[in-house]
């Protein structure tokens, strides 16, 4: 289980980084931030089972952060951390579907059994999701069954615009309201076609309403609602990522994802669709083991395939230039190259390999290890140097990374070529 934590307190994450026994648990730390402003874009990019985050922060609190990660990640476990005159803040966050909190100061054995915990209950989510079986009879059965062929509707080449207002009028009637100002389809493809429209199912059930799923014949067709369109192209770009961490978790192969035009008339869904469904061809036709997401923009002729690997060696440069910046942060660089978060997150890591935080990682590791061969600085000034403010820190992920302290290494190497 990957594990994320927030907190603006040093002392709070050096703690439970250095107290809890991560190697000799199921648990895997995989990053941490001091605000949610700057945890939102690494949760998303580390794709964590569990973030545990304190609630008052500078900049944006756990209340927003859980706000935004029930908006755009909504199948993330959340566990609180709160001081006993903050209860109030717990039970807020409590109702947006937190799994667990816990009151400062905290100790090993009572984070770990929070964790085992929040953790059984995912077990227990995804054990349901390989019964393929009783997920379709489930979904065949009732109301399930009529918004299952009320959604494949939409996407029906004899559907006409007064059709596609009609269903989602029958939809909202049933109680599952899928008007919203904007819409986007996403085609997703993969193998063994069951197995993998359970998981799609159950992560859109997960969703708050904001992604609906139904079957087709080589996977699963998804219809994400947005308020605007860049909420719209985040939560898409959000949820295929997601989908196909899913995927390749539960060891499905083939996975092709398409994601159309947003679009903002329910008549014009079946566009979507169909841009979708096009491109998810035309991945089918790619020899590629791995996973493949692409939009509208990152798909086609030529000139669109060179102008986005332009984009990423932008972003690239950008990097190499501002990485020694402690704020340097995703959305900073999806800005500067004009992409929004999400999209960035995802193309950004389908062409370079690495996520964006893994990138940025080697980047600063990378100097680290040139400072420390070719210099007399400190590990703390060191550390500073390449972009992290907390020494500790720095060293944690150091030695997690290398296998050894900075210490270590600088006595292994130091005026040594690499």
């Amino acid at each position: 289980m990957k594990v994320f934590l927030v907190d603006d307190e040093i002392v709070v994450r050096e703690g439970i980084r250095e107290s809890f026994p991560w190697e000799d648990s199921p648990y895997n730390l995989v990053g941490e931030a001091p605000d949610g402003e700057m945890a939102i874009p690494m949760i998303r990019d580390t794709n964590p089972d569990i973030v545990i985050t304190d609630i008052k922060m500078p900049f944006m609190d756990g209340i927003e952060l859980c706000k935004i990660l029930r908006s755009q990640l909504p199948w993330i476990s959340i566990i609180v951390l709160s001081g006993y005159d903050e209860f109030e803040y717990a039970r807020k966050c409590l109702q947006l579907g937190v799994r667990e909190y816990l009151l400062k100061p905290i100790n090993a054995e009572e984070l770990r059994a929070a964790l085992d915990k929040v953790s059984e209950e995912i077990n227990e989510e995804r054990k349901s999701r390989e019964h393929a079986k009783s997920l379709r009879e489930r979904m065949e059965s009732g109301n399930s069954f009529v918004k299952e062929k009320l959604l494949g509707s939409l996407y029906s080449e004899e559907s006409m615009e007064e059709d596609a207002v009609s269903a989602l009028e029958e939809l909202r009637a049933m109680g599952s309201p899928v008007n919203a100002p904007y819409y986007v389809v996403t085609d997703a493809a993969f193998e063994p076609v069951s197995q993998g429209q359970a998981i799609s199912a159950e992560l859109a059930l997960s969703s708050a309403g904001t992604v609906h799923a139904s079957p087709s014949r080589t996977g699963t067709r998804l219809l994400v609602l947005g308020d605007t369109p860049e909420d719209a192209e985040e939560r898409v770009y959000a949820f295929a990522t997601s989908l196909s961490f899913e995927l390749e978790r539960a060891g499905l192969s083939s996975i092709r994802i398409g994601i159309g035009d947003i679009v903002d008339k329910p008549g014009e869904i079946f566009r979507s669709f169909k841009t979708a469904r096009h491109i998810r061809h035309l991945l089918s036709e790619k020899d590629d083991e791995k996973a493949l997401i692409f939009g509208t923009r990152e798909m086609g002729d030529n000139v669109a395939d060179k102008k986005t690997s332009a984009v990423i060696n932008e972003a690239k440069l950008y990097m190499a230039e501002n990485f020694a910046q402690s704020s340097l942060m995703l959305q900073d660089v999806a800005k500067a190259v004009g992409m929004s978060n999400s999209r960035f997150s995802t193309v950004f890591s389908q062409q370079s390999g690495q996520t964006f935080t893994e990138y940025l990682l080697s980047l600063r590791l990378n100097k680290a290890r040139e400072l420390l061969r070719t210099t007399d600085m400190r590990s703390s000034q060191v550390a500073f140097e390449v972009g992290y403010n907390d020494a500790h820190y720095f060293s944690y992920i150091f030695k997690k990374n290398l296998g050894m302290t900075p210490s270590e290494y600088r006595s292994r190497y130091q005026n040594q070529p690499e």
